[in-house]
């Protein structure tokens, strides 16, 4: 016995020194860079600029029928106005009515960039609009903020990417390498007639870039516990996307002789053991490029954690799962949205509908999740179909890549003491289509977002402080400057 545990001892003191010496050895993955020079910029000018954008009501609805498309012209053509020098000095094209593509011609030295934001915005539902503390379409400057719909989602980047341009033009400044800036119409609907549009312009053109930025991540406070420092997500890569419609029939008839399950009930059971038997967390490819990046800025008890993800990654997974934003990040989500099924209180119905939207994490594939669906229910008497296509998760981009680091230089220097990740975008965005002319797709808008932020983007209160969008701009000056 006592040669046991003197074996087992020693096999803990051996374990435990891989474990320290491991968290010891992690080097700071964060690029050191002196703070930015100081820019002048009329703050009240700008949020003025800002304000004015959003007043118009370029809205994507789901049936693209819908709304003013004139909308989408008339800002264009205050963008046009409001921005002299940008119009003088780059080659604007309108591309399929709606989106808009410019090219600053550079120097030369080196592949050039793409900057990406939309113009579109996401409606605002009608029983809402009361609660909204200033009109959601009001452009409304006050108590430091600029409101609005889009002025967090996206309109901000859109604006303050051609207030950096205005300025540095004004300056003399022309480009090292080749600028385009693509601004599409119809991200918050599927980005197809948009984007995808203008991606495969550019490729057709030969343009291969050295990297391609958009939004999808921003400055977070109190993401992870144990860093005070605000934490700026480069996501360099995003979700999959489906939306899986289960159906459920049966007989019509009066509600006073019920079978036992009505095709309501049969859903409810469906979706229950859809929520119950949720797909698997996974740290995988993504989210360890996160703790590579975060593991040496913690505590050293946490630290530990992070450098040893071959034996404590299990542990890891149970922690990221317990908060909806970082259960999001490990595994593809299971979110049941619409739920049809009736026509009166005494009537059976003949019918019920579902819609299930998943997420999808990279690594898995919608083909998976239409799969896991099915063997779940493990009901065969409902009929089970992907809504449109679905869309797989975009390939990841590389954080270790030079674009990568030229980004979080830019990030660091404007926004001093800002710890910069990778992660993956929880949502869609219209960087997945430009995959097509450079490996390097990231998606970050400089932003800085606190917790209780994070619910105005489509929902209600949307609004940005204008020292956040002030930082905006000065963000995308130091990029373009530092290239």
């Amino acid at each position: 016995m006592n040669k046991i545990a003197l074996v087992v001892g020693g096999a803990l003191l051996v374990l435990a020194g891989i474990v320290v010496g491991r968290a010891l050895r992690t080097p700071s993955r964060q690029v050191d860079v002196a703070p930015a020079a100081p820019v002048s910029i009329d703050a009240a000018r700008a949020a003025a600029g800002l304000s004015e954008a959003i007043r118009f009501r370029t809205i994507s609805h789901q049936d693209s029928a819908n709304g003013d498309r004139a909308e989408f012209t008339r800002l264009h053509e205050f963008l046009a106005e409001r921005f002299p020098r940008v119009r003088e000095a780059l080659t604007r094209e309108v591309v399929n009515d709606y989106s808009l593509l410019y090219t600053w011609p550079g120097r030369g030295e080196g592949k050039p960039i793409v900057l990406l934001a939309h113009l579109d915005v996401v409606p605002v539902e009608a029983s809402t609009e009361q609660q909204w503390t200033q009109a959601p379409f009001s452009g409304a400057l006050d108590d430091g903020y600029i409101w609005g719909r889009g002025s967090l989602d996206d309109k901000g980047s859109v604006l303050a990417i051609l207030e950096a341009i205005e300025y540095l033009i004004a300056g003399g400044f022309v480009p090292a390498r080749t600028v385009y800036v693509a601004f599409g119409h119809d991200e918050e609907s599927s980005g197809q007639a948009g984007a995808g549009t203008m991606a495969t312009r550019l490729r057709e053109r030969g343009v291969d870039a050295e990297f391609v930025l958009d939004e999808g991540g921003s400055i977070l406070d109190g993401v992870v516990p144990g860093i005070a420092a605000p934490i700026a997500s480069v996501c360099m890569g995003e979700k999959g996307y489906a939306s899986v419609e289960l159906v459920a029939n049966g007989a019509a008839g009066h509600s006073s002789m019920p079978p036992p399950h009505t095709p309501i009930g049969v859903l409810a059971a469906a979706i229950e053991k859809l929520e119950r038997n949720q797909r698997p967390a996974n740290i995988g490819a993504a989210m360890s490029k996160s703790v590579a990046f975060m593991g040496p800025e913690l505590p050293f008890s946490q630290r530990m954690l992070f450098a040893n993800l071959w034996l404590f990654g299990p542990l890891l997974e149970r922690e990221l799962s317990r908060r909806p934003q970082t259960n999001a990040a490990i595994r593809t989500t299971t979110a049941p949205t619409i739920v049809e099924g009736g026509v009166k209180d005494n009537v059976l119905p003949a019918s019920a509908r579902a819609v299930v939207n998943f997420r999808i994490i990279p690594g898995d594939t919608v083909a998976g999740v239409v799969e896991h669906v099915r063997q779940t229910i493990d009901d065969p008497t409902i009929a089970v179909r992907v809504l449109g296509e679905g869309t797989e998760p975009s390939p990841l981009s590389d954080p270790d890549a030079p674009a990568f680091t030229a980004v979080a230089r830019a990030i660091r220097a404007t926004f001093p003491g800002t710890l910069v990740t990778p992660f993956v975008s929880l949502g869609a965005t219209d960087a997945r289509y430009y995959a097509v002319i450079s490996p390097n797709v990231y998606r970050f808008a400089p932003m800085h977002m606190r917790q209780d932020d994070l619910p105005r983007v489509h929902g209600t209160n949307e609004r940005i402080a204008v020292e956040n969008y002030v930082g905006m701009i000065r963000f995308y000056i130091e990029l373009l400057k530092s290239l």
